[in-house]
């Protein structure tokens, strides 16, 4: 035992600050058989022969540790190998890039002007050089031009070398580290991107024939080694490039990452513009919660609009100088080491992630927890995704001969002019991408279909087509485009967890919102509601010469309440027909209502926000329209009554699945998961696998019941509050009401049949308490504008009743989960 501590006291000292992290580790185990291994660290380096904690930004706790070792083993140090450095990805400056690297090197570099220092090795970064283009390598004399925070300081610290090294030093401006479990974040990450198969995995905001050298950590830890034991060679003050020679463009890494993990030898990668691609990530950034050190609740997105501006980066280099002077070569090629890294993926996916620091998709962890292979799952996601393919190739083949027939419309139909090449253009378009969506993996194809299809619906209110048949093709041609770009299956973009796990019901619920109990009555209102705008729609093209209105005559000569509202002055303010765009708004709801399975409410959320913007302008543009009628026009619609009665009891019927979705959504967002992107992809939930559980093999009137009654319900003193609401707003008519307050009347009235139209919805029965604040304003209005007693009367008698009625909350059959709470 003496002559091995004698042997130890003779093998010269090397000094590694960092030295508990995973490349200090690596270097003491490489290190500690020709060399005595002081680690200087704030945790413990179990690897070294002797261990010191310090803080590097602490002046006084640097100089002590190197007093201690000095005092241990003498003045001779044969090279410190710095680390130790502060290091983020966000892109931010950060005070602690500064304090840690800046000043901490300095409190290092002062600290160790007593000792006998052979060199100083610096651990810096090859991006502290101005990037360059593909075809062009960088030199260590290639200007220092960092653009991002982290090599910013870097570059920074170098200079602090410079300038306070009172011994030999050398910069090692290494390339990004990997090896066969891990890699450089954005390496990882894009592995990662393309293992999920994720949307964003075939986006590229930059220059794909750009890419960023590498150098394995074996080859790391060599050059290390070989600047030690070089240390008395080299030059007093010298920066070396260390890594590979190739730099693997994004697209060669692309390809290769797909062909390993999926088969495909080529992986479709589409050159995304940079405003677009840095508005994206700033929207994803600024939704995503943030929650530090714990990998189970996740994490900020990786892409950070700043990554945006660096996409054209390219850093190959040019490592002449490390093999003159090191003797340096990099034994592993980063292209190469990709199988053994997918390898190690797909061996044990969990494990990767957590070794890479990232958090792992949602079906990665369901796996895990239920024992299964991920990769199994996701080959049955594929599979499933695969099969629903093929069964609904159909829909594509339609929208091609739907293409080809908005092509021949005009001349069979026998309109011209720009709606004629509208839909000639239209046609084509369709025709191309209809086709294009017969191959899976341009799902993204049939969105343009869907997009084709919209405005084919909106072309007659653009071109004002005086030809009906032009407008109830656009109508019909463009409604089925959407429908067979947009609801067939598989649903482009939902994530594998959405779609495979999970339950169908909401937690704590005893009905499914977004059941076709549910749905069916959405579904019949925006039918009538379309009905009606198509009808209006078709006298202000001038296809029809009048409409119907049984009970108002209008103040123009000539014209029913009807005619006269939808020609009035309000009405023509809109450059097209506003009622067409009622009637393309309805239709929108018709298709949306039919999207997706009764799990929407999780796999989905996008399309029930959709619906629910859809609904609900739509609903407040129809009440408003309801209220200026008589007072800014004089007279009624009959029509529009039932329009906006129809439109009221839509939001009645789908507040239970903007409740089921938001409050699914929250409950990701406190589990740190990424909101935005479950917006749009979808997610697992708490609760077990279950099917859909619908019995449509009853009666119809037992169907029918269902589906008017699932967590919908009229209680008395709600229909009373209708009645009292259609009271006043008839004042004019059975109470003889006239001027201001008969205009307050009526504005008071709408809303609280608004209100209680609204409040049908068990789930949004705490809105009964805006009765408390409309009924306060029968109790002001007949003072403020001069009633005589019998309207006073009635304001304040009215005013009392709401109030009243808005204390009772009515039968509550329906179980809603934590919004329960809410339903007082």
């Amino acid at each position: 035992m003496p002559d091995k501590d004698a042997a130890t006291q003779e093998k010269p000292l090397v000094i590694i600050t960092g030295a508990s992290g995973g490349v200090g580790t690596a270097l003491t185990r490489s290190l500690n058989r020709d060399y005595r291994i002081i680690a200087l660290d704030r945790n413990k380096a179990e690897e070294a022969d002797e261990s010191y904690e310090f803080d590097l930004t602490d002046v006084d706790s640097t100089k002590q540790a190197l007093d201690r070792i000095a005092e241990r083993h003498g003045r001779d140090i044969a090279a410190v190998v710095h680390l130790a450095a502060y290091f983020d990805f966000t892109g931010e400056e950060s005070p602690l890039y500064e304090k840690v690297n800046e000043q901490g090197t300095r409190n290092l570099l002062d600290a160790l002007k007593d000792l006998n220092v052979e060199r100083f090795i610096y651990s810096s970064t090859m991006l502290v050089h101005e990037p360059q283009v593909p075809g062009r390598r960088i030199t260590e004399e290639t200007p220092i031009a960092p653009t991002w925070a982290y090599p910013k300081s870097k570059a920074r610290t170098e200079a602090v070398i410079r300038e306070h090294a009172a011994m030999p030093y050398t910069l090692l401006r290494l390339a990004g580290m990997y090896d066969e479990k891990t890699s450089v974040p954005t390496l990882s990450h894009q592995i990662a991107r393309i293992y999920e198969h994720t949307f964003k995995s075939h986006f590229y905001s930059g220059n794909t024939n750009a890419g960023q050298a590498c150098v394995h950590k074996e080859d790391m830890i060599d050059a290390f080694r070989r600047t030690i034991d070089r240390r008395r060679e080299l030059p007093r003050e010298n920066e070396i490039l260390i890594g590979e020679e190739h730099a693997v463009s994004y697209e060669a890494l692309q390809n290769r990452l797909g062909e390993l993990i999926h088969g495909k030898k080529t992986w479709k990668t589409v050159v995304m513009p940079k405003p677009l691609a840095k508005t994206g990530a700033l929207l994803e950034e600024k939704s995503e919660p943030l929650v530090p050190d714990d990998f189970d609740k996740g994490e900020k997105p990786f892409i950070r609009p700043f990554m945006i501006d660096m996409a054209d980066d390219h850093y190959e280099l040019d490592i002449r100088r490390a093999r003159e002077q090191l003797g340096w070569e990099p034994r592993h090629e980063v292209f190469n080491t990709l199988e053994a890294m997918v390898d190690n993926l797909l061996a044990d996916p969990h494990g990767w992630y957590r070794a890479n620091g990232i958090t792992p998709p949602d079906w990665v962890e369901e796996a895990e927890e239920k024992g299964q292979n991920p990769e199994r799952v996701l080959e049955q996601y594929q599979a499933h995704s695969q099969r629903q393919h093929f069964q609904f190739l159909w829909a594509h083949f339609f929208n091609i001969a739907l293409g080809i027939w908005l092509v021949v419309s005009p001349p069979i139909l026998g309109y011209g002019g720009g709606m004629a090449y509208s839909d000639i253009g239209a046609g084509l378009l369709l025709a191309v991408f209809g086709a294009i969506s017969l191959s899976r993996q341009h799902a993204w194809a049939r969105w343009l279909c869907a997009v084709i299809g919209l405005w084919v619906m909106f072309a007659p209110l653009v071109f004002w087509s005086e030809s009906a048949a032009a407008y109830l093709n656009g109508t019909i041609v463009g409604t089925l485009a959407i429908g067979f770009s947009a609801l067939v299956r598989p649903m482009p973009g939902m994530s594998p967890a959405a779609a495979m796990t999970g339950p169908t019901t909401p937690p704590g619920w005893n009905n499914n919102p977004s059941s076709w109990f549910q749905r069916m009555p959405i579904i019949a209102l925006a039918f009538i509601g379309f009905f009606v705008s198509r009808y209006l729609a078709a006298y202000q093209l001038g296809h029809i010469d009048a409409v119907w209105d049984p009970f108002f005559d209008g103040t123009r000569g000539g014209l029913n309440g009807t005619e006269d509202i939808i020609t009035s002055a309000a009405s023509e303010a809109w450059p097209v027909p506003d009622a067409g765009l009622g009637g393309i708004v309805y239709m929108l709801e018709i298709l949306l209502g039919f999207i997706g399975a009764a799990n929407r409410w999780r796999t989905m959320p996008w399309i029930v926000a959709s619906f629910g913007v859809l609904i609900v302008p739509l609903g407040v543009v129809s009440v408003t329209f309801i209220i200026i009628q008589p007072i800014l026009i004089g007279t009624w619609c009959t029509l529009c009554l039932i329009q906006a009665g129809a439109m009221l009891l839509q939001i009645a019927y789908a507040f239970n699945e903007f409740v089921a979705t938001g409050e699914f959504l929250r409950r990701r967002h406190r589990a740190g998961a990424p909101v935005l992107k479950i917006f749009f992809t979808g997610d697992t939930d708490e609760g077990p696998n279950e099917g859909v559980r619908e019995n449509f093999q009853r009666k119809p009137q037992a169907i029918i019941g269902d589906a008017l009654s699932t967590g919908v319900n009229l209680p008395w003193n709600l229909a009373l509050c209708l009645l009292i609401g259609t009271w006043l707003m008839f004042t004019r008519v059975t109470f003889g009401a006239e001027g201001t307050l008969a205009n307050w009347d009526h504005l008071i009235g709408a809303l609280i049949i608004t209100v209680a139209v609204v409040a049908m919805a068990e789930s949004a029965r705490p809105a009964r308490w805006l009765f408390i604040p409309l009924g306060a304003m029968l109790f002001l209005t007949p003072f403020l504008h001069g009633a005589d007693m019998p309207a006073l009367f009635n304001s304040l008698a009215c005013g009392a009743a709401v109030i009243a009625l808005s204390l009772r909350r009515g039968p509550i059959h329906g179980e809603y989960g934590r919004w329960s709470r809410l339903l007082v």
